[in-house]
């Protein structure tokens, strides 16, 4: 499948929101086609950019901390104002140019409560529709809507598979539920790296994490191994939150391989693009070997050679190792990053 830019992505959600504008000018208005799209895109681009976090960050973080029906109510008056401020700013733009002789300036200081309506509606199908995006997954969503894979597919895909070290312990002390608030926490910090890097989270299975890619996808530019140390490193760099809030640093072991499966929809009621074979399974045994090894990141000696590892990641070269449930050895290699060992002394001390 094409790879998506960030560009395109704005740009086909610029182009929906103007389609929008256009199709409230010639249903309800006036006036001209271009005229509607102005206002479209000025009232609704500012809600699509706080919905994604492009601005107030902290702000829509701490929006989602509230219980649901504070949430839809502060979210509904966030909306409201970012869309009157979108709409005074066209307004007088398109008046300053001369487009509405007999208007005032002040004729743009209040959202028409019928423009609200509208606005409300399209930019609510837009952010459902980027939601079930997100909750899919990127790559799983377009997949299901082109029906790619109702018949299965063989393609080589790339596997990452994370898990928490000390997941038991911590529960037996704290408790299941201050558990799942910490693995909450932890999965929440893998979200950005893995958007950067192009990659899909699969599957959350208890304390672990599977994460992939089409496999020209995540070699391209070590995107695969990057992944994995902007995770890392943003764990580290939030050390003292996560020793605040949870009275210790999370710890993780993490392994690298790809190779041909078989992609396939599965399910009736409940739809999943599930992966079937060898490839999956020795990247979970490679995962096992990270303790045995005593290393926190391991990648397959293949993959690692299909790609050139980033200036700021070392592989060690750990030979051949037997992966239980494969009938042959599997080259293995470390990977750890100097920019993280300059940066902060426990980052890559993982075991």
């Amino acid at each position: 499948m094409r790879e998506i830019t960030p560009a395109q992505n704005w740009a086909l959600i610029a182009i929906f929101i103007a389609g929008s504008g256009v199709l409230y000018d010639l249903l309800f208005a006036s006036g001209t086609p271009i005229v509607g799209a102005i206002f479209a895109l000025f009232i609704g681009m500012p809600i699509l950019a706080f919905e994604r976090k492009v601005f107030f960050r902290k702000l829509s973080r701490r929006m989602q901390k509230l219980p649901t029906l504070a949430y839809i109510a502060v979210e509904l008056v966030a909306y409201i104002i970012l869309m009157n401020i979108g709409f005074t700013l066209a307004g007088l733009l398109l008046w300053f140019v001369g487009r509405f002789e007999k208007a005032v300036w002040t004729d743009f200081l209040i959202l028409p409560f019928n423009v609200l309506l509208y606005s409300l509606v399209m930019c609510g199908v837009l952010i459902f529709i980027l939601r079930v995006r997100e909750l899919l997954g990127r790559d799983v969503f377009l997949s299901m809507i082109v029906s790619r894979y109702r018949n299965p597919v063989k393609e080589e895909r790339i596997f990452l598979f994370i898990d928490l070290v000390g997941s038991t312990p911590f529960a037996e002390r704290y408790g299941d539920l201050r558990a799942q608030q910490y693995l909450s926490a932890l999965f929440a910090e893998f979200a950005e790296p893995v958007r950067h890097s192009k990659g899909t989270i699969d599957d959350y299975v208890g304390d672990a994490a599977i994460i992939t890619w089409p496999l020209e996808r995540g070699i391209r530019d070590a995107r695969c191994v990057k992944c994995i140390f902007d995770i890392l490193n943003a764990i580290e760099d939030n050390a003292e939150t996560w020793l605040q809030n949870f009275g210790q640093v999370p710890r993780l072991r993490a392994a690298l391989h790809g190779g041909f499966v078989i992609t396939a929809e599965v399910g009736i009621d409940h739809h999943k693009i599930s992966f079937f074979g060898d490839t999956v399974n020795t990247t979970a045994r490679l995962e096992t070997l990270c303790r045995s090894l005593n290393r926190p990141v391991l990648i397959s000696t293949d993959l690692a050679n299909r790609m050139t590892l980033p200036d700021t990641v070392q592989g060690e070269d750990l030979g051949s190792h037997a992966v239980k449930g494969r009938g042959q050895t599997l080259g293995v290699m470390a990977l750890t990053s100097s920019v993280a060992a300059l940066n902060g002394p426990g980052r890559q001390q993982i075991k």
